[in-house]
């Protein structure tokens, strides 16, 4: 598999995995908040920044937007590993409520903050692929790899 290494716009994927992390964090805090009287699977209509929530999904948030951001914040490939971790964690969780909208709705979601988890985790796993680090002898192997063929190297 070919992940990009040491991709020059690295820092503005951390930034923006950062923004995310930031986000779901406040969303959380508010949201615990907001919901910290009422059950912790409750349906009500509670609303935090855009999105329909309760406590148990505030709760999740809180801990999964500080998980972003110490993602964000590391300059190795830990950063790399989270956001490809926290992207699919995303994706499919969205897939998962959309699923249960109707019926088992436990975390409250609404079909907007499925919209905003599938945004949310195609970006964090575009983040993820271009934020890899490496020595620059990778990097310099990997830029050949993309503008030589294998044919042409053994000429």
């Amino acid at each position: 598999m070919h992940l990009p290494v040491n991709h020059p716009a690295r820092p503005v994927y951390r930034v923006l995995a950062g923004l995310i992390g930031v986000y779901i964090l406040a969303f959380g805090v508010y949201g615990v908040v907001l919901t910290w009287d009422t059950g912790l699977f409750g349906r009500g209509s509670d609303w935090s920044l855009g999105l329909r929530t309760n406590l148990a999904f505030s709760i999740v948030s809180v801990i999964f937007g500080a998980f972003l951001l110490i993602g964000a914040s590391r300059r190795g490939n830990l950063g790399h590993y989270m956001n490809l971790t926290a992207g699919a964690v995303f994706l499919f969780t969205a897939l998962l409520m959309m699923g249960l909208l109707q019926t088992a709705n436990f975390l409250n979601f609404s079909m907007s903050t499925v919209i905003v988890s599938l945004l949310f985790g195609l970006v964090l796993l575009g983040t993820g692929l271009y934020d890899k680090v490496g020595p620059p002898e990778h990097a310099k192997a990997a830029e050949d790899r993309r503008y030589h063929p294998v044919g042409e190297q053994h000429r």
